[in-house]
């Protein structure tokens, strides 16, 4: 994200295509696509949008890097959806104005990813992590294995 924005100027999001019965928990990016197969030009962004008004999958997932001049677009924003300041309504005036602070890009992610505002992800994170340790995996998972097998007996 930080070569991306080292090249194009302005501000960087991360992004990760979601279902369409998602995008509602995310912002949601219009995006313009560029050569780089996993960059795209942000053209708008719409602060948790129900799917039939999604301009895009793309949600915003939480990963930024910042012009400084989005600080003074947040100084003079109101507050929006949930009656709070949104980060993605003065990026959206920085995609809509590049005078303002240069463009907005994102990075496409693909890969292994949880939200931790959602409790499941959460959970899930953490014992994937616990597994993968070399330090906490082996005993752990030997417990996790015991625990779910006797589990599933007692339903």
């Amino acid at each position: 994200m930080i070569e991306v924005q080292q090249q194009h100027g302005g501000s960087v999001v991360a992004l990760m295509e979601v279902a369409p019965e998602q995008i509602h928990l995310y912002g949601s990016a219009a995006v313009e696509i560029t050569e780089d197969s996993d960059v795209v030009k942000v053209s708008g962004l719409v602060e948790k949008p129900a799917a039939e008004d999604a301009p895009s999958h793309y949600a915003i997932i939480g990963r930024y890097v910042l012009d400084p001049a989005v600080f003074g677009i947040l100084r003079r924003t109101e507050p929006g959806r949930g009656g709070e300041i949104q980060l993605t309504d003065a990026l959206q005036q920085l995609a809509a104005d590049e005078k303002a602070g240069g463009p907005v890009h994102g990075v496409v992610f693909e890969g292994r990813r949880y939200d931790t505002g959602d409790r499941g992800d959460y959970l899930r994170a953490i014992v994937r992590l616990a597994c993968e340790r070399e330090d906490l995996g082996p005993d752990f998972r030997t417990w996790l294995q015991r625990y779910v097998t006797e589990e599933m007996q007692q339903r």
